[in-house]
């Protein structure tokens, strides 16, 4: 089921790029290539981006513009990635982030 906004009542309809599939956390998802990693996920009903490292809290989106670091993901191996303002491309891997670092990823494996 999609929660994409397929025509705003101000904006209209939204234009869109081809049809592109992407993993996120070893599932495959589709999603419009240049639209932001974020929306795709959010299209896909994934609300949950990454969790903070000392209270395991969930973050998402929030300011959607870049300049906050709540929706950062591990994008095609690197850490704090903003996926609101990063364009989704054939392909890619996307995961949920632990903490702010490769460290603390490598350790949510072990």
């Amino acid at each position: 089921m999609s929660s994409r906004i397929e025509n705003h009542p101000i904006l209209g309809k939204p234009e869109t790029g081809r049809k592109v599939s992407f993993t996120y956390d070893g599932k495959k998802y589709y999603g419009f290539e240049g639209e932001p990693i974020a929306a795709a996920l959010k299209a896909s009903g994934v609300m949950v981006h990454r969790y903070t490292q000392k209270e395991h809290r969930p973050r998402g989106i929030f300011c959607a513009i870049g300049r906050c670091t709540d929706c950062v993901m591990v994008v095609n191996g690197k850490p704090n990635i903003r996926t609101c303002v990063t364009p989704l491309e054939e392909g890619m891997t996307v995961e949920t982030q632990y903490g702010v670092s490769s460290i603390m990823q490598k350790r949510k494996a072990e």
